[in-house]
Order: C-alpha cells, then sequence, then structure tokens
C-alpha cells in the first residue's frame, strides 16, 4: 500500500547523450540528488559515466542546465492532472501530507505567491503625451529621479531627518540567515555604487557591513535579533518589521542547523539554536505601543534617522496606515501578498494578504483625506517584477519600492521555491560553504548595479513619454493611468479610471 502516496513526477531533467560528454559536472553541480552518474563502459582501464535522472527530487532550478558546457540537458515538466478539475491544484500536495515516510506535516514554499489570480499591474496602461502636451527627450533633457524619503513636514520648526536616494528603487529586507554573507556584501557595495540603500532585514547586521552605515537600513523585528546601540549607529534609517507580505500574521523560524558561528555572533543567538521570530512583537498590541517603540528608537539614535514600518497589505491597510502615521513613524512600507519569503506555510503564501496595488493606492488615499500624506512617505513592495511596475507603483501612490525577487532573479536564482531547504544550488539563500562560493562578490555587484541602471533608464523613457520630468510628480498621480479589463469596483479601488476615458 506505500505506493499509494507515491507523487507523480513534476519535473525531470533530460540528456541528449549524442551531445553530452560524460564530464560528470550536472551530477556535481546539482545540489538536490536528482542527477547520479551510473556506468556506462569502459575506455584505456577508466570507465566512462553517463547521467542518468533520479525523477526524485528536481525543482526546475535550472542550474545543472546552465552548467552543460554542451548544452546537453533540458528540464521538462511532466505535469499531473488529475479527472478532477476541482481538485487538480490539490490532490498532490494531500499526498505528501500524508506520506507514512513524513506524516501530518506542513507544506512549506518558498518565494512569492504564484497563484493565478489577477495581476493589476497587468491591467494597467500609462498615458502617453501626443499634440497638445509634448512628450520629453531623455536624452536631451534631464529627468530627476532623486527621491527623498522620511517626514516632510512643514509644521515643524527643525528639519526632520530624510535619506536620499538617487532612485526610487531600494533592495528589500532580506536577512543574514534566509540569504547568505556574499549576498548582502553584493547587496551593500552595489546600493553605495547607485545611491540607494539595502536592507538587513531581521537577522542583525554583520559586523563585516559596518562600512556601509550611508546605504544601509536596519530591521528590528519581533525577535530582535542582534539589535544592540552598536547596530543602530551604522545605518542612515530603522525600519521596525510588523509583517510581511508572503505571510502576514505568522513570524519567522530560521532551524538550528542554519545558525552557523557567523549568524550566531550577528544574531546574538547560541550556534545551533532555533532562532523563533514570535506572530506578534510582545511589547506591541496597539498604536499606542507602536509609538513607544518609535519614539525609543528615535531617542537612541537622538532624532537623526527616519524610523520606517514595515506591514504587510491587509484588507484594513488604509486605517492602519493612518494609526502608524499618527504614531510618529517617518516612513511605512506596505508589502503586497506576492512579496517573497525564505519559508512560509503554503497556504499561508496562497491564501492571506492582498496585492500591493490595491494597498498602495488606499494608503495613499486614507493619508491624503486626513491631510497626513506629507508627515510620511510610502514604499511598495511585493510583486515589483519590472521598471513599468515601478513606476505604476508610483503613480497609485508610492514614494520608492522594495526589490526582493528581483534581486535573486538578478543573481541568477532559477526560482525552483525552495529556499527554505539550504540546498540553493545557486548558493543565494543556502549559508553551506561549498554553496555560497558560488556566488561571485564581484560578479553579483554588477549584475545588481546594472539591474538598477537598467530600470532607472527605462523610468526615464517612460517618463518621457508621459511628459514628466521629475519623479514627484507622479507620485500618487493617478490620472496617468488608465485600466483595462478591471471591474467599476477594481477601478475604484485603484483610483484609475477606464481605458478610452
Amino acid at each position: 500500500m506505500s505506493k499509494n502516496w507515491k507523487r507523480p513526477v513534476k519535473y525531470m531533467p533530460v540528456f541528449d547523450y549524442d551531445r553530452c560528454s560524460r564530464c560528470g559536472r550536472c551530477a556535481l553541480a546539482c545540489t538536490w540528488g536528482e542527477i547520479r552518474l551510473v556506468p556506462e563502459k569502459v575506455e584505456g582501464g577508466k570507465p566512462i559515466n553517463k547521467p542518468v535522472a533520479n525523477r526524485s527530487s528536481c525543482g526546475a532550478c535550472h542550474y545543472c542546465e546552465r552548467q552543460c558546457p554542451e548544452e546537453a540537458i533540458t528540464i521538462v515538466d511532466t505535469p499531473f492532472v488529475s479527472s478532477h478539475r476541482y481538485w487538480r491544484g490539490d490532490q498532490k500536495n494531500l499526498w505528501r501530507q500524508v506520506d507514512p515516510n513524513n506524516p501530518g506535516h506542513v507544506l512549506l514554499i518558498s518565494n512569492g505567491s504564484d497563484s493565478e489570480l489577477i495581476s493589476y499591474f497587468d491591467n494597467i496602461l500609462f498615458d502617453a503625451c501626443q499634440v497638445t502636451n509634448p512628450p520629453i527627450d531623455p536624452l536631451r533633457e534631464p529627468i530627476e529621479l532623486r527621491t527623498y524619503l522620511g517626514r516632510k513636514d512643514f509644521e515643524q520648526k527643525t528639519k526632520p531627518p530624510l535619506i536620499e536616494t538617487q532612485s526610487p528603487i531600494l533592495f528589500s529586507a532580506m536577512s543574514f540567515g534566509s540569504i547568505n554573507l556574499r549576498v548582502q556584501i553584493a547587496e551593500a557595495k552595489a546600493a553605495k555604487i547607485l545611491g540607494t540603500f539595502w536592507n538587513t532585514g531581521e537577522g542583525g547586521l554583520h559586523r563585516s557591513l559596518n562600512d556601509y552605515t550611508d546605504n544601509t537600513i536596519v530591521q528590528v523585528a519581533s525577535g530582535r535579533f542582534g539589535v544592540n546601540p552598536k547596530f543602530f549607529k551604522h545605518c542612515s534609517a530603522v525600519e521596525i518589521k510588523i509583517g510581511q507580505g508572503a505571510k502576514p500574521g505568522i513570524g519567522g523560524h530560521l532551524p538550528g542547523e542554519k545558525v552557523t558561528e557567523e549568524i550566531s555572533k550577528t544574531r546574538m543567538i547560541p550556534r545551533g539554536a532555533d532562532a523563533l521570530s514570535p506572530a506578534p512583537h510582545h511589547d506591541i498590541y496597539s498604536i499606542e505601543d507602536l509609538r513607544q517603540l518609535i519614539f525609543a528608537i528615535k531617542e537612541t539614535t537622538d532624532y537623526k534617522k527616519p524610523v520606517s514600518v514595515k506591514v504587510a497589505a491587509v484588507h484594513n491597510i488604509a486605517p492602519i496606515v493612518s494609526g502608524i502615521a499618527s504614531a510618529g513613524a517617518d516612513i511605512i512600507a506596505i508589502d503586497g501578498f506576492r512579496g517573497g519569503t525564505g519559508a512560509a506555510p503554503r497556504r499561508i503564501r496562497q491564501s492571506m494578504g492582498i496585492p500591493i496595488e490595491l494597498a498602495i493606492s488606499a494608503a495613499d488615499k486614507r493619508l491624503r483625506d486626513e491631510k497626513m500624506r506629507h508627515k510620511v512617505s510610502l514604499i511598495a513592495a511585493g510583486g515589483i517584477r519590472n521598471s513599468a511596475d515601478v513606476l505604476k507603483a508610483i503613480c497609485l501612490g508610492a514614494d520608492a519600492v522594495y526589490l526582493g525577487t528581483a534581486v535573486l532573479v538578478s543573481l541568477g536564482c532559477g526560482l525552483c521555491q525552495r529556499c527554505y531547504a539550504s540546498k540553493c544550488s545557486y548558493g543565494i539563500t543556502t549559508n553551506r560553504p561549498d554553496l555560497a562560493e558560488r556566488i561571485d562578490i564581484d560578479l553579483a555587484t554588477r549584475a545588481l548595479v546594472g539591474l538598477v541602471s537598467a530600470w532607472t533608464d527605462e523610468i526615464k523613457e517612460l517618463m518621457g513619454a508621459m511628459g514628466i520630468n521629475t519623479i514627484g510628480s507622479l507620485v500618487g498621480n493617478r490620472d496617468r493611468l488608465r485600466g483595462i479589463h478591471l471591474t467599476s469596483e477594481e477601478l475604484d479601488a485603484l483610483g484609475i479610471l477606464q481605458a478610452g476615458k
């Protein structure tokens, strides 16, 4: 009966043996044990081995494909399709949960939601200039993308702390532990070159990154990992993490086997101990409690560094951001339900939260209605895939955006959605020394600089076509957007008109 729960193979490598040189590189490259070498023949007293698929653990990361010098490997999708349409998406997952070898476990998954729910970014179009409102040529006329994040309060007698970025694109929070130190170093270096910011995530700040103070945002989460007085000296802004788009309402868990010596020192926990982040901050159960933490951090930093609050995009996001702004936050980061993660329960990731497009629009409108928009900057995160998404998020109300998954993809990530296993073939989301070495810091830095530089140039092209020469003029400028294939309720929630109007 044990074979009753055997799951059909989803992905598998297929080898072109006519092209294959039998070098064995693919078997060494695969960290999932999917490829093995079997003896084929003997030549000159030496066995010649050919690669064979185990048909058991391929996640379609495509690393073996990229490493093959003969281009002799193809990853094929062999989807299991149930004859019952209603159960097609869940039959295999249910088998996984009752498998006698590992029964009764919560299904984990990584990255952001890949559900087939509507992507509003794909149903929004930009307006363009024609005849009566001439466009701008970005090659001949300056277009200003410099962005200031923080409280712009004309009521204050003293100048509030602001951070300046040369582009409205920042690197999102990914902790040391969820990614390895080499990736964080590349982020920090790229941020310094680009004049933008990277975020440490909730795992603390490694001592080797202290030199990047001017481009670092540190994060204080419910686990308080790595938080100490020195922590606040080596940053330009502090972010309080309340929630995360991929798993709103739950905390985090870094298993003890992933807590290496360096992670232990950085997070200030014993080596090998589980790093548990509670679902709530145990000192925050109201807006008043949050205000106390915000001003405790402001006191610690002598009111010289803006304090941000990160929340997940949820249905009542509008009153939440209103309360956070009233509590004294300088920046609010909102993470949509397509935001990435190293590990989350599958059901949470696929079923909770709302799209960032709806959340950022609701937040911007509420703050304007309550005449508090100038008191706080908004950062949109979760599902930003390209430069057009960046500009659409800004038109919907964001001052800037965070990139997370896009950073991983630019470093080679194949989006196999198994970051939690710590076997990343690309060396990105693992701290195994043999795999982390696959990240070349200089090449990774160059890739991230190229990513932001390319998107920045594309943003200038888009702005030029709209006749806009400064990014600030587009913040919340929903008049420059039009919707297509959306209902009247959706258009109203986004605050945009139907295309053609």
